[in-house]
């Protein structure tokens, strides 16, 4: 079963890196593609990520770590837009396992949930606005933009999440290897930094 597993793994993190799909549609595609039962056991997200990390370092490591580093400073202009909504990098760009198909994922924590979108409002920056699984797995909103990366020459997905204010309290827990699953932006100053 392990090395099911294994191999699912292996098969997701070629489709998060080759066509940067998300996880979770990694791992149903990965299935399909193995021609396995869609009820067969997945591997966590951990295993997965492992594989992610091993993926790069062996087909991408001449290309990813500055793919990386553009993606890195585009969040960090987006979060210092939004500072006054505490915004919190999390996902493959705050992990380090981005590459130019990656999205940018922006936890923001606001008093009232409507003034970020107001926000963008002012700014004249167009959005989209859906609903996806937040902290704890309950649906949050999420204002999706398409900004340019000059680095990168092309379009990149930064997807702000809308939390309550409250939710940073929790949001600040070490995941169960003891690492932030996301970072404020004195966190990914150090980041870009190192």
């Amino acid at each position: 079963m392990d090395s099911l597993k294994s191999e699912i793994a292996a098969t997701t993190a070629r489709l998060v890196v080759e066509e940067g799909l998300e996880y979770g549609p990694a791992k149903r595609r990965a299935v399909k593609q193995l021609g396995l039962s869609a009820r067969t056991a997945l591997p966590d997200n951990d295993q997965v990520e492992d594989e992610v990390r091993d993926y790069i370092a062996l087909f991408c490591g001449d290309t990813q770590p500055a793919e990386l580093a553009a993606l890195r400073r585009l969040a960090l202009v987006w979060m210092e837009r939004l500072a006054p909504f505490r915004p919190h990098l999390q996902g493959a760009v705050w992990r380090g396992t981005a590459t130019r198909l990656s999205d940018i994922y922006i936890q923001l924590y606001c008093d009232d949930p409507k003034s970020a979108e107001l926000a963008l409002i002012d700014r004249q920056v167009a959005y989209e606005v859906r609903s996806v699984p937040g902290t704890g797995g309950r649906l949050v909103d999420a204002l999706s933009v398409h900004a340019r990366c000059e680095e990168l020459g092309e379009a990149v997905g930064v997807h702000l999440l809308i939390h309550d204010h409250d939710d940073l309290r929790g949001a600040l827990k070490p995941d169960a290897k003891g690492r932030a699953p996301r970072g404020d932006l004195r966190a990914l100053r150090t980041l870009i930094e190192a």
